[in-house]
């Protein structure tokens, strides 16, 4: 896996698993797995597909979440730098990610979405991060037309700091994985 400059962490590129390559393996070791994947049951899994696949690249599921994005972050694509926020005002805090890989949704000559795909994208954290890691977020549509949301993450503690009140980090970071799943089921069900 090539490196790139910046990250805080060597294991780079680990959450690039395109359909249907497995979750549940070649994860790095000495860092926290995060592995979640839902099905969202909605009345057209094709179009609610679309609507994640969007909502992800375009930084909505974060928002939704609860999370502040910075100003004029541009869809998410390689290389794209972003920064999510928590808190108010001057309070807010910026957690800064770079992201590493992208993948939009696949249509056919109709227009739909082909069936047998994820979509979504990873990023990884850039110094000033509380942590140091991965995290891909996916839209999934099956083979069988079935549309799941996955997420997918490995972490640890950015500092000393941050390590001595990892329990509190886990709990935020299990705040916002639950946010981030009721986010999805709302941008793939349109509401």
């Amino acid at each position: 896996m090539k490196r790139h400059a910046g990250f805080t962490y060597a294991e780079q590129g680990q959450t690039e698993r395109p359909y249907p390559a497995p979750m549940t393996d070649r994860w790095p070791d000495g860092y926290r797995l995060v592995l979640r994947k839902e099905e969202l049951k909605v009345d057209d899994a094709r179009a609610g597909f679309l609507r994640l696949a969007s909502g992800l690249l375009d930084w909505d599921l974060h928002r939704r979440a609860g999370l502040a994005v910075a100003p004029g972050t541009p869809r998410a694509a390689p290389g794209v730098e972003m920064a999510s926020g928590v808190g108010f005002r001057r309070l807010r805090y910026w957690a800064p990610c770079r992201v590493i890989w992208a993948a939009e949704a696949v249509l056919d000559d109709a227009g739909a979405p082909v069936p047998g795909q994820r979509s979504g994208f990873g990023y990884g954290t850039l110094p000033g991060h509380p942590e140091r890691g991965e995290e891909g977020f996916y839209a999934e549509l099956d083979e069988d037309g079935g549309l799941y949301f996955r997420i997918a993450a490995y972490s640890r503690p950015g500092s000393r700091l941050v390590a001595a009140a990892n329990p509190v980090n886990v709990r935020v970071q299990q705040f916002y994985t639950t946010r981030y799943f009721a986010a999805a089921y709302a941008l793939a069900s349109g509401s």
